[in-house]
């Protein structure tokens, strides 16, 4: 049986009104977004992930859902969605869309309905107490020092509400089997325009505790069962990824035998792969693999190096953490929330394209969904002049022209000025001179995409252990009984020779996918990586 296409898809991620303006009002829109389905089709990915674009007073990024049912009038029409839609397909790329479902804005018309009528149906639908009980220690709120409390209180309904998020997202009553059936409309509509799946926000408190009790005490994953047979029904491979960003010995709970979350972000194997990175060491991803647990049938990893939210070290040991933080992030503006880095891949690494494809070949070396977000393919920087999160939402870099080609409006009209400023200006990081330099940061990854795609033994091999003695070589494997695959990455700054031992069997007809040159069996004795150099070598048996 063939596993389901996630399990081995190339997600990119873009938020659409950063990505390219195709109107001219200075916001991105699908318009826009249409119009360079052939770049994102260059890039090999086969998934693009949207970030929320429904209605919303835009106070968290979209986040703050005010209508599910509605786009945004800030990034199109139905039609201009749909014309996306239709555009990707014909490129063979599948489309999967945010569903935040642990909350609402405040200007939703259902948190608009029971703060006014205690009596109402929807009053349910959100959590309240006249008299909230004290919070236990761990409860707290997943924006501290922006937030100091789980419990807001609402002058028109005379009571506090529960929400774990800002004040003015006010968290879903996930108990109610009326919201879970409003979540199910939600997903049937979108489903019903051809949309491959849903990135599932915040799932681990969808399933918690809302300040008074679980949504089921007896099985509390049952909301995601009930979400996942839903999706499954509409669309029988349909996805769920989900943010789930839990120590690696809960991750087993949320993919179930197969029956709840598709793909589960790799939390764990990103913060490990930065630790890697700073000590220039293999051993902290060796470890990340070792903590994770085998996903079932069906189910898999996606696998990231950074996404659009900080990058969270709090489920991590503290050692960790600090020793990333000092290397990647030694200033305080560059931290967050006291548990995470905003910044983009590109400058933590230094701007040293060979770091950065070390960085993304770890990744896409592993078993699972590689997934990156826009800009990271062009070595984008960040904005620490921006508030929170939105230091590495600034808009996309196509040219070094007007606005770095993201919009033909005047500056003042921007959704977000481009980085114009030091190493990672537009002037110097874009789209368009990067498609002229064969040796750029954008072609080594394309090229690095076609490789994976093209060598089935990713997907479908069994991993195989590779010994390796120098300290500084990440090595790992893949074999189908017909093919055997050697991944092998000098996290060091200095080239090196090691030897790498593998089956005698395996190393007769080896190739290097990257150079097509051919790989004698002996120079696994002392094998020659560059400084953060990367060899991929494909060993086809005998039959």
């Amino acid at each position: 049986m063939d596993t389901p296409w996630y399990t081995d898809a190339v997600i990119y991620g873009v938020d659409v009104e950063k990505y390219a303006d195709g109107n001219g009002d200075g916001v991105g829109d699908f318009i826009g977004l249409c119009e360079r389905i052939s770049y994102i089709a260059s890039l090999g990915v086969t998934c693009i992930w949207l970030l929320p674009f429904y209605g919303s007073p835009g106070r968290d990024n979209g986040y703050d859902v005010s209508d599910y049912y509605a786009i945004n009038p800030r990034v199109g029409t139905r039609e201009d969605f749909l014309n996306f839609l239709h555009k990707a397909g014909e490129h063979g790329i599948r489309v999967i869309i945010d569903l935040v479902a642990n909350h609402t804005s405040n200007e939703h018309p259902w948190f608009e309905a029971a703060r006014r009528d205690n009596e109402s149906r929807y009053r349910d639908y959100y959590v309240w107490s006249g008299d909230p009980p004290p919070v236990e220690p761990e409860t707290h709120n997943i924006f501290p020092g922006e937030e100091t409390s789980v419990w807001s209180y609402d002058e028109v309904a005379r009571a506090y509400y529960f929400h774990k998020f800002y004040s003015f997202q006010p968290d879903l009553n996930i108990a109610n089997p009326q919201v879970r059936a409003e979540i199910e409309r939600v997903m049937d509509y979108w489903l019903a325009f051809g949309i491959s799946g849903f990135r599932i926000d915040a799932a681990p408190l969808m399933i918690a505790d809302n300040g008074l009790e679980r949504a089921n005490p007896r099985d509390p994953h049952g909301v995601l069962r009930e979400m996942a047979s839903y999706v499954r029904k509409r669309r029988p491979e349909g996805l769920m990824l989900g943010e789930v960003n839990m120590g690696a010995d809960e991750l087993q709970d949320y993919f179930g035998e197969g029956d709840q979350l598709g793909l589960l972000f790799n939390f764990t194997l990103a913060c490990y792969t930065f630790a890697a990175l700073a000590e220039e060491k293999a051993r902290p991803i060796h470890e990340a693999v070792s903590l994770l647990p085998e996903p079932p049938f069906g189910c898999a990893f996606a696998n990231f190096l950074r996404n659009l939210d900080e990058l969270d070290f709090s489920r991590v040991p503290t050692q960790l953490r600090d020793e990333v933080f000092e290397r990647f992030a030694p200033d305080e503006e560059m931290r967050l929330y006291g548990r995470g880095i905003r910044r983009r891949l590109a400058p933590m690494l230094d701007g040293d394209q060979r770091r950065v494809e070390l960085a993304f070949a770890l990744i896409m070396s592993q078993r699972g969904a590689p997934l990156f977000v826009y800009g990271d393919e062009i070595g984008m920087g960040e904005n620490l002049s921006l508030p929170g999160r939105n230091s590495v939402r600034t808009p996309m870099q196509w040219t070094s022209g007007k606005n770095a080609g993201f919009s033909s409006a005047s500056a003042t009209k921007l959704v977000e000025k481009p980085i114009d400023q030091g190493p990672f200006s537009y002037k110097s990081v874009n789209v368009e001179d990067q498609q002229a330099d064969p040796d750029s940061l954008l072609n080594r990854i394309k090229r690095m995409i076609t490789v994976r795609r093209q060598t089935k033994v990713f997907g479908r091999g069994r991993p195989i252990r590779i010994k390796c003695p120098h300290e500084a070589v990440f090595a790992h494997g893949f074999e189908d009984g017909t093919q055997a695959l050697f991944l092998v990455h000098n996290l060091s700054g200095k080239a090196i020779r090691s030897q790498v031992e593998v089956a005698a069997k395996d190393t007769e007809n080896l190739t290097d996918l990257f150079t097509e040159e051919q790989v004698l069996a002996e120079e696994l004795e002392s094998l020659k990586l560059e400084p953060y150099g990367y060899r991929w070598l494909l060993s086809r048996r005998q039959t």
